[in-house]
Parts: C-alpha cells; structure tokens; sequence
C-alpha cells in the first residue's frame, strides 16, 4: 500500500465561481469594490464610464474606479490581494473594528475583490500606499482565457490559479499623485495615495437606467434615514453630505460618462424624509430591541412605549407562536441568539379611505413603494434588503396565504433595522453578498423578531387608527342624517293627516334624489380640484427636463458648499447647459399655461388646427419615442369652434393621453393617431388603430371614475371632455356609424354644432 500526502489545487475557474458566478449582477459587482474604498478610508470615489456607445459596450470601453483611499502597500498586494480568502481584514477587526477614520471595517471574507472579474477580463490597478513614494501597478489579462477558464487561446487547457500570470511592477507616480482635480464643479487637492481600477474586455451589457440604479445603490450605501440637521431646510443635502460638512470621515460618489459628470437624482431622499415626517400614520422610532431585556421599546408618535416579548398582546400572535411556541416555551430552553438591534419604522395608509392629512398622490406612493425595510450593518447597507421586489420579512407570503387583514403591506412601511458587528456577531453576511447566512438559530430569531413588532403594530396600532377612522366617519354620517331624523318626526307629527303626510313623504325622496346627486358632483368636483389634471402625462417631457435641471442646481449648491475654490469655465458650461433647459420648459409652459386660466375667459372663434398643433409638440418627444404617428386630415373649410384654448386643450390632451396609453400595450408596429377636421359638417374624429372599446365598455367610458386601465387610470379623462363641451353646447360620441370609423381602435366624433335645449 502507498500512502500520498496530497495539497488542494483549484482550478483557474474558481476565480468564475468567486466573481462571475458567485455576484449576482454588476451592480453588486461595483458595490463590493466601492466598500474596498470605504474600508481604505476614502473621501471619494470616481466611477467612470469611458467610451461607450451610449452605454453599449465597444471594443474600446473601459469602466474606471479611483478613489483617495490609503493605498496597498506591496505587502498587501503580494500576500493578501492576489490571494483568495484572505484573513487580513478579519485579523485587522479582531484587533480594531474601525478604520482610522473611524469607519466600521465592512469587509472579512477576502472574496469581494473578486467581483472585478464579474465587469471584466482586463485588468489593470494602479495603487500607492499612504507611507510610499512610488505607485504600484498590478495587470491582469485573461482576454486569452474563455469565462471558465477551460481553454487558452482557443485550445482546451487544463488551467489552475497558480497557472495564470499577474504581472506586478512599481514605478514613480504617474497617476496617483498631488494634483489638483476636477471632481464636479469644485476643485480638490488630490492626495499622493489611493487606488485607481481600468477594466476593459468588458462583460454583461450597460444602460442608461442600469447606470443610475448603481448611482441610486451607491447613494443607498450609508443609511438614507439620518436627517441633515441644517438651520436651512431649502438646501437639498443629502445625510452623507451633511456629514461632509460636519466630520473628517466624508465619502462622495462621482459618476461619469467619458469627462461628463452624470447629475442624478438624490432628492429622492429629501422627498422620503418629508413623507416619513409629515404623512405616516404610525411613526416608530428609536426603535430598540434588548436581548438582555427581551424588550422592545421605542417612540410611538413621538410618545415612549414599550413591550415585553413575554407580554400575552405578542405571545397569543401566530408569527410569535411559529417561531417560539405557545406562550413562549421554546424560550424557556434556549436564548435568543440574533442579539440586540435598532429599528424604526413608518406607516402609510395606502387606502382612498385616508383622512386628508395622511392622503397620498400617486408620486407620493411611488416613492415609499421604491423604499422597504432595509436592513443596514453599522450604518451600511446589506444588500438586498430594501429592494422593492424584495421580500425578506415574508410579509407578501404571508398577506397571500394567512390573512392580508393581518399584516401590513410592504408597499405601506418604509423602515430599517440596524445591526452592528459588535452586539450581532451571529448575523453574518452570506458570500454572495445577497443577505444573512442561515446558520443556527440567529438569522431565523431576528427575521421572527422583526416579524413579530411588525404583526403587532398592524394588529394595535395600525387597528386602532382604522377604528378611530370608522368612529369619526360614523359621526359625519349622523350629523348628516339630521335632516332625515327632521323628516321622521314632521311624519310623526302629522300622522293624523294624511294629505300633509304624502306631501312630506314627497318631499323627503326628492330631497334624497337631490342628496345624492349633489353628493355625487361634490365628490366629483374635489377629485377634479387639482388644475392640470388631464396634463399629467403630456407634461411628462417637462418634468424630466426639469427633474435634470433641478438635479444640475443641487450639483452646483453642493459643489459651492464643499469646495473653496471654483473652475469658472465648468461652471459657466453647467449655467449654459441650466439655461437651455430652462428655455425648454419655457416654451412648454407657453403652449399648455391657458389650462391655468380662469373658466371665465370669454368664449371666442377658434380654429381646431392651431390647438391640435399645440398639442402635437406637447406630445412630440413621446411620440417619438414609442413610435406613433399623427396623421390630420382637413375637409372643406377649416373646422372653427366657439369655445375657450382651454376646453380644447383639455379635450385633446385627454383624448391623445389615452390614445398612447393604449397603443404602449398593442405589439402593432405602426402604430397612429388620426385626426379627421370636416368644416363641412362641423365636426372631429378623433381615431387611433389601438386595441378599441370593448362592447361591455361602451356605455361607461363617459362615466366618471370608470377607468378600462386598472389602477393606473383615474376614470375622469373621457368624462371631464364632456362635461366640458355640454358646458358649451357641443358633444362628444363613441363613433357608431362605419363611415365615421377612421382606424380600427376607439373612434370619437366631436360635433361643434351648436345643440338644441
């Protein structure tokens, strides 16, 4: 018998298992090399986006990642960065878990640097530590290799890691050295230390979109709740900016597309913060639960509370006995492993039911929609809780197969719970970077725990606003029966005549029909209160633009703020690119602002055409973008309404917005709008070839409040066009004569014949 000592060789395709496989995406990707930089004490990172084709990748593009970090040394680089789980940081947080800075250290595994090859397969790190004077220069080049490293140069290889050649060289600083740099519009001293990452040979695909995702997560990394804590409210900081101001341990994220910065847009955050503050229902916070107490406690509503886990309001809960028993025995044989945590938590009512206070428009649900429970370490984000597709809590799996009753929506709470390395030692991060390992007892214990507070604000607190709601709404209901309880007791009193008795039987069920017709207008009238309804969409165009030139502003007041000095020529470049897009809305706002005036303007001759031109370069850039295209046919004289610009505006806008609307969900290619103005006759036809009116629709598309597009449709388009033009003697028809349909979709004739009373 022969006995061998063997020794583990991994093969070359680990490092794919390590990076390509093992991260899920490229966002992550860059995530995990940004907290290298975080962990290196930088006070910013560059991201740039070099030659692309409108970020479609070329052969010549290249992703590059500086920031101002401390560098490597040749003893890290040679004995911890080319070497695959390296316990250099874990040893480091064993003897100080902060970076000089005072930054929790976020890294241990010494995996995450392989996430590079997840973005591409050339390599080159140009790095200088803080005590040299020279830079180090690290390539990798493994264009030769295919993804899995299986072949070399196209010839199938059998390829172990320590096949594959790093070349390593020093030289004087050319890169990283103290200059003066451009970052925005401020200028910075850039230090003699700090690492700088070209990747090239690039993999996956880029967008636009994917881009500002990255930038939104980058601005996600630190914790999005902490409030600025500024005398002016007006300047639109972000928390990490305020820190600038305030502390020496900054971190800024640049993005930039070739030499241009990319402005997107953070106010997302200050838009949080004004919801959380000023239109939660419940606001928790404070938040603490204490392992050691078995407590949690925290503000309710700005009021102390608090709550033992022992108490019977949270044992006698199924999220409580599922996971610790009946009245709480497991507890009794085992401690709790997760440790202790923060929280807080704020809570919406999504419903239409919402006392004005708490009432929510559809961008205020679309922001708190973008944001759920995030789960942060030390202030920094663990990824991906806190995505909106994401469902850490079971909260969805639970309102599905238990009772949506019983537990609150994700789309209605936006929150966080913070752990920290110190008290949640047992709550580690899985690999892959997507969430916590589910290992013992601890991940289980703190997932049922964060359940268990959220059950129980649903079951209390949220219950007993909805109550209180019931409650106040059952007393408008009876000061508004007075009336009928008048009408009860004059029949009581005439009982005995009969005559006077039918006539106030009369009068009660006339008052009851003008009741609630009146009723009905009222409520129609305050849903149509806000001026520019039917514009929300056509001014889509407008807001984006203004959206960009906002975003340029707050990049400008942050730059004055954080910089002593200025570059005159790239703020000046900033201003004239602001002011083009101010001439944008400018122009806009000419064609759409007579929808702002009074209804009282006087009714004068106006020809069809000029306001279907307004409409049409309204709507231009959408058009465009989706392919549809207007065709106006004009027959005999021109087609001239008495009327206002505004009730035409109105009608058109509403007719063109749910024409494009419909043909976005049609796969036809040519997709049109037609016009037909017929002076001869007097009236419009108003055509397009999308998927039509259905028959169990055609009597209620004038309705108020009936919509054919679920929830995205507010029913009150095709409605407030004829209230308008009855109001002016015209009408508007579903096209039920064959020579009067233009197109196959939904077909409407507009007729500007004055109607008979």
């Amino acid at each position: 018998m022969n006995n061998k000592s063997l020794t583990i060789r991994p093969y070359a395709r680990l490092l794919t298992m390590l990076g390509e496989q093992l991260i899920k995406n490229e966002r992550i990707a860059l995530i995990e090399l940004i907290k290298n930089a975080y962990d290196a004490d930088a006070e910013w990172v560059k991201i740039t986006f070099m030659d692309f084709d409108e970020y479609r990748i070329t052969d010549n593009s290249k992703i590059i990642i500086e920031d101002s970090g401390v560098g490597m040394s040749s003893d890290v680089i040679e004995k911890h960065w080319l070497n695959p789980a390296t316990p250099e940081k874990l040893k480091r947080k064993q003897t100080s878990r902060t970076t000089p800075k005072g930054r929790i250290i976020q890294g241990e595994k010494g995996i995450g640097r392989f996430a590079i090859f997840k973005l591409g397969r050339n390599i080159e790190i140009v790095t200088r530590h803080i005590t040299n004077d020279f830079e180090s220069i690290i390539t990798y080049d493994f264009s030769k290799y295919d993804d899995e490293f299986l072949t070399e140069n196209g010839k199938e290889k059998e390829i172990f890691i320590d096949d594959l050649s790093i070349d390593l060289r020093t030289r004087q600083p050319e890169v990283i050295k103290e200059e003066t740099i451009l970052l925005g519009t401020g200028r910075h001293k850039r230090p003699p230390h700090g690492t700088r990452i070209v990747i090239s040979d690039l993999k996956g695909a880029w967008t636009e979109k994917k881009v500002e995702e990255v930038y939104s997560d980058l601005s996600r990394l630190e914790s999005i709740f902490v409030r600025p804590q500024l005398e002016d409210d007006n300047l639109n900081l972000e928390p990490r900016e305020i820190e600038h101001l305030n502390s020496s341990t900054a971190f800024e994220i640049y993005v930039y597309k070739n030499q241009e910065r990319q402005p997107y847009n953070t106010n997302y955050i200050n838009n949080l913060h004004s919801l959380l503050e000023n239109q939660s229902v419940i606001k928790v916070e404070n938040g603490l639960y204490n392992n050691s107490k078995q407590e949690f406690s925290f503000l309710l509503n700005k009021t102390p509370y608090s709550i033992s886990l022992r108490d019977s309001e949270l044992t006698g809960m199924k999220v409580f006995r599922d996971r610790f028993g009946i009245a709480g025995v497991e507890l009794d044989k085992r401690n709790i492993e997760c440790g202790s945590f923060e929280f807080e938590f704020y809570l919406f009512d999504f419903s239409s039911q919402a006392p004005p206070k708490y009432a929510l428009d559809k961008e205020d649900k679309k922001t708190i929609k973008s944001h759920r429970i995030y789960l942060y370490r030390d202030g920094i984000r663990v990824y991906p809780y806190g995505e909106p597709d994401d469902d850490w809590l079971r909260i969805d799996i639970d309102r599905g197969t238990v009772s949506a009753a019983l537990f609150l929506s994700n789309d209605q709470v936006v929150g966080y719970v913070n752990i920290s390395q110190e008290h949640n030692p047992l709550l580690k991060d899985k690999t892959n970077r997507e969430g916590l390992i589910e290992e013992g007892n601890a991940t289980s214990d703190f997932v049922a725990l964060v359940r268990i507070i959220l059950a129980h604000l649903r079951g209390t607190h949220y219950k007993k606003y909805r109550i209180g709601l019931k409650n106040a709404k059952a007393q408008d209901v009876f000061k508004n029966e007075q009336v009928k309880h008048t009408f009860s007791e004059l029949k009581e009193t005439l009982k005995n005549d009969p005559k006077a008795k039918e006539l106030v039987q009369i009068a009660e069920q006339k008052y009851l029909t003008e009741r609630n017709f009146l009723v009905q207008r009222a409520e129609t009238t305050e849903e149509l209160a806000g001026v520019g309804l039917s514009v929300e969409t056509a001014s889509h165009d407008i807001m984006a633009i203004m959206g960009k030139a906002m975003n340029s502003i707050d990049s400008l007041i942050r730059d004055t703020l954080l910089n002593d000095t200025i570059d005159k020529d790239e703020l000046n470049k900033e201003m004239q690119a602001l002011r083009g897009m101010l001439s944008f809305i400018e122009a806009q706002l000419k064609d759409i602002q007579l929808l702002f005036k009074s209804s009282k303007q006087r009714r004068r001759n106006i020809k069809i055409i000029t306001i279907i031109e307004k409409v049409e370069k309204i709507y231009r850039n959408l058009m465009k973008k989706l392919g549809v295209k207007l065709v106006i046919n004009q027959i005999g004289s021109p087609l001239v309404a008495k009327t206002t610009d505004a009730v035409l505006l109105q009608l058109l806008l509403n007719l063109i917005d749910n024409s494009m609307y419909w043909l976005q969900q049609t796969s036809i290619k040519d997709k049109t709008i037609s016009i037909t103005l017929d002076g001869n006759k007097c009236e419009m036809i108003f055509s397009d070839n999308g998927p039509g009116i259905s028959n169990e629709d055609k009597d209620y598309v004038f309705e108020p409040f009936y919509s054919g597009k679920g929830e995205e449709g507010r029913g009150l388009g095709l409605y407030i066009a004829r209230q308008l033009l009855e109001r002016n003697d015209y009408s508007i028809a579903l096209a039920d004569l064959k020579n009067d349909k233009i197109l196959p979709g939904a077909n409407f004739v507009v007729s500007f014949v004055l109607e008979e009373n």
